[in-house]
């Protein structure tokens, strides 16, 4: 029996386009707080709430980044990389409560709104439109390359379609003195929020259950490694990701007798590496087939 280790796990999160975002976002949330309260918009304030939960998600992103480049120690020996996923999590539990309220405080405005100063609304929402389209901008590079990552761009890009809706509800308002569709935007922004932050909510807790990632299919997974000559038998397979572009892959495997197991585990890494991503690969080596039909089976090795 024996055992092959690979532990080339590469980051490549940066910080420099989170640190950016996150001062463009703070910045702009402060003027359109102070926009919503002057020109008694909602639509403006909900976005500006909305753009608190940007710029919570900005540092908590950003400070999970930093804790997760701790070195792993004898308590924790994948390191602290689980960090930015529990940022996510966070993130997105934090964005369902922002969107209720928001849909909430909207219908209770529905009924008796307030004068609203179109003109001042417009002219703050076109500014939210740059500044966020500059941090979507920043953030695009890497945002497959973390869930921390593309939770912001999400959030950003959504902040884009919040602005451009606020736009829209100034013109009408201008145009026809109609204050009730200020309300309904917020409900438009509110409802925009909810379907993404429960799918980056799944995939959070996704990895935290330890599932296998998204875009990994076990099955073609097996198929291919099965393709490797001298491979018999794969069982005791598990996949799952430490974080977002962190995946990690275990698995017994007999190899036919008459080929070099190192050979074989060779080939296969490199197959999991250009074609599935998975660059933290941990292989037990064994020449008995598995005597279950299932993975958690008994076995005798040589």
């Amino acid at each position: 029996m024996g055992a092959n280790h690979n532990h080339s796990i590469s980051s490549s999160t940066k910080e420099k386009p989170l640190i950016w975002a996150l001062i463009l976002t703070f910045s702009f949330m402060l003027v359109e707080v102070i926009g919503g309260v002057v020109t008694g918009s909602l639509a403006l304030i909900s976005d500006a709430a909305h753009m608190v939960t940007d710029v919570t998600a900005l540092a908590i992103a950003l400070f999970a980044i930093k804790i997760s480049k701790r070195p792993a120690d004898l308590m924790r020996t994948f390191g602290y990389h689980r960090f930015e996923i529990l940022a996510a999590a966070f993130n997105t539990i934090l964005l369902f409560f922002v969107a209720i309220y928001i849909i909430y405080e909207a219908f209770q405005r529905a009924f008796s709104p307030p004068e609203i100063h179109s003109v001042g609304m417009f002219v703050i929402a076109g500014i939210g439109l740059i500044v966020n389209f500059v941090s979507m901008r920043l953030l695009a590079a890497d945002k497959n390359k973390s869930l921390n990552i593309k939770g912001a761009y999400l959030e950003v890009w959504s902040d884009m379609i919040s602005s451009v809706s606020v736009i829209i509800a100034s013109l009408i308002i201008y145009a026809t003195g109609w204050a009730w569709v200020d309300s309904v935007i917020a409900v438009f922004i509110g409802l925009w929020i909810l379907p993404r932050a429960w799918v980056l909510f799944k995939q959070s807790i996704n990895v935290l259950l330890e599932g296998v990632p998204d875009g990994i299919d076990l099955n073609q997974l097996k198929e291919k490694a099965y393709k490797v000559k001298g491979i018999l038998d794969i069982h005791e397979l598990h996949v799952w990701a430490i974080t977002s572009d962190k995946i990690s892959l275990t698995a017994h495997i007999v190899i036919d007798s008459q080929y070099d197991h190192e050979s074989v585990f060779e080939e296969l890494r490199e197959i999991l590496l250009s074609d599935f991503h998975i660059s933290h690969t941990t292989f037990q080596y064994e020449r008995e087939r598995c005597l279950d039909a299932d993975d958690a089976c008994s076995f005798r090795a040589h």
